[in-house]
C-alpha cells in the first residue's frame, strides 16, 4: 500500500477536547529536575516560548517547600528590586522565570550559592540558549545544570497519536487545539508574536518583516545542508548577516543544525550543517500546509517527516552527541549517535516498506556501527540484515528500553 494513501486513510482527527493540561504527564522531565535540583545548586530549564516551561515547574514547586518568581510581572519585578536581600533569605526551591528579562539575576545568583549558609536551591527558566543568555553559561559556570525542554512527544502522548503530532507539533496549545484550523491560527499567532515581541526583548534589533521572510526562506531548505551563498544572494544580504539570522533561530530553539560527523576516512566529507525546524507544526505553518491532505501531497514531505523522526529520536532516546554523515560521492546517513560507549545510526525513510540501500552499507561499515535502524511510517519491525533494522516511529521507545536493560 503506498504510504501517502495510507496516511491520508487513516484516522486523522481525534477528538483533543478530551484532553487537559493534568492528562499529560511529563514525568521524564520531572525526574530529571528532581535529580539536578539534588546535585547542583542551580538548575536551568531552557526552552522555546509556550513548550510548558512555567507549567513543568509549577508542577514540580507543587511538590515542595518553593517560593515562584515570574520576572516578566510587575509585582515580581518589584519584589526583587533589592534581589540579594530578597532572595537571600529564602529557603527550600526559587524559581525564577522569564530570567533573560533580568540578567542582573545570573551575578546575585552566583554569590548567594557560594554562601555556606545557603539553603535554597534555584530553579530558573528561559527561552533562549545558553549562547544567548551568556551570563548563565559564564557568571555560573560550574554551579548550573541545563536541561532543554521541547514540546510534547510520542513517549507523553501516545504513539497513536503520531499523525497529529507530525501535523501540529509539540507546542502544547498547538497539539491540544480543537481542530485544525484552531492549532493553525495558534501557530500563526506564535510566530507573529515571536518576530515582534520575544526577539526584540533579547535585543536583538531585526524587523520583523526581513526575519519572516528569512524563516520562510530556510522552511523550504528544512533537512537540507546549509547554504549561506545561495540564501544571501536570495535576500540580497551578506552570507555573515544570513548567518547571524540563522544562530538567533538556532539560540532560541526554532532551528537545529545538525553537525557533519567528522572522522579520518580518507573521504571528502560535507562541512556543512543539516537544517531542520526543531517543530514540525512551525515548519508546516510557514511553507502553507494547513492539513493533512496538504501535507502529504506537499513536495516537502519527506523532508517534513524527515525532521519530525530526527526530533521524537532525540528527545526521547536522548544520545550523548549526535551527527549526520554524508560524504562529496554521495554516500550518507541521516544519524548517527553515541550512547553508553556504542556508535549507531538511523536512516530515516519516508517509505511503507524500507529496504537495505547502498548507503546504509557503506556508512555501517565505514562507520563501524553497533547497529542501524531504518526509521518509516509503518506498522512492523522487521530485520533488513543482521545489524539493521527497519523500525516504525512508534516503536521507538524499544530502542530505550534496550539500552535501559
Amino acid at each position: 500500500m503506498d504510504i501517502l494513501i495510507y496516511l491520508e486513510n487513516s484516522e486523522f482527527n481525534p477528538d483533543f477536547s478530551r484532553y487537559n493540561k493534568s492528562m499529560i504527564q511529563r514525568d521524564d522531565y520531572l525526574s530529571r529536575l528532581k535529580t539536578s535540583i539534588g546535585r547542583s545548586p542551580v538548575t536551568a530549564l531552557l526552552g522555546p516560548r509556550q513548550s510548558g516551561k512555567t507549567t513543568l515547574a509549577r508542577q514540580f514547586a507543587e511538590q515542595q517547600k518553593s517560593t515562584f518568581f515570574d520576572i516578566e510581572s510587575l509585582p515580581d519585578q518589584r519584589r526583587l528590586q533589592n534581589p540579594e536581600l530578597m532572595l537571600g533569605s529564602l529557603t527550600g526551591l526559587v524559581v525564577l522565570d522569564e530570567i533573560q528579562a533580568m540578567p542582573v539575576l545570573f551575578q546575585v545568583l552566583r554569590v548567594l550559592v557560594d554562601r555556606p549558609e545557603n539553603q535554597a536551591r534555584f530553579l530558573v527558566l528561559g527561552s533562549a540558549s545558553p549562547e544567548i543568555i551568556k551570563s548563565a553559561s559564564d557568571t555560573l559556570a560550574g554551579r548550573v545544570e541545563f536541561i532543554e525542554l521541547q514540546g510534547f512527544d510520542l513517549s507523553e502522548i501516545g504513539t497513536d497519536m503520531w499523525k497529529a503530532l507530525w501535523l501540529r507539533g509539540g507546542f502544547p496549545r498547538s497539539y491540544l487545539a480543537n481542530t485544525d484550523e484552531d492549532s493553525l491560527a495558534w501557530r500563526e499567532g506564535f510566530i507573529r508574536t515571536f518576530l515582534e515581541r520575544d526577539i526584540p526583548q533579547l535585543g536583538i534589533n531585526i524587523p520583523a518583516v526581513t526575519m519572516r521572510r528569512f524563516w520562510t526562506m530556510l522552511a523550504h531548505y528544512h533537512g537540507q545542508t546549509w547554504n549561506a551563498a545561495e540564501i544571501s544572494r536570495s535576500m540580497g544580504l551578506s552570507d555573515k548577516t544570513v548567518r547571524s539570522y540563522l544562530d538567533i533561530l538556532t539560540g532560541t530553539f526554532m532551528v537545529r543544525q545538525l553537525q557533519p560527523w567528522f572522522e579520518n576516512l580518507g573521504k571528502r566529507q560535507v562541512k556543512s550543517p543539516k537544517i531542520y525546524f526543531r517543530d514540525t507544526g512551525l515548519l508546516h505553518s510557514l511553507l502553507d500546509i494547513p492539513n493533512t491532505h496538504s501535507l502529504v501531497g506537499h513536495p516537502k514531505v519527506g523532508a517534513s517527516w524527515e525532521g519530525f523522526a530526527l526530533e521524537q529520536v532525540l528527545q526521547i532516546i536522548h544520545p550523548n552527541a549526535a551527527y549526520f554523515w554524508r560524504t562529496h560521492a554521495g554516500a550518507e546517513l541521516d544519524l548517527v549517535f553515541q550512547l553508553q560507549g556504542g556508535r549507531y545510526g538511523m536512516e530515516i525513510e519516508f517509505n511503507e516498506a524500507p529496504t537495505l540501500t547502498p548507503s546504509m552499507r557503506i556508512s555501517s561499515a565505514e562507520l563501524s556501527l553497533d547497529h542501524l535502524w531504518i526509521i518509516y511510517p509503518g506498522n512492523e519491525t522487521y530485520p533488513v540484515t543482521e545489524y539493521i533494522t527497519a523500525l516504525p516511529l512508534k516503536n521507538l521507545e524499544s530502542i530505550q528500553n534496550q539500552f535501559r536493560k
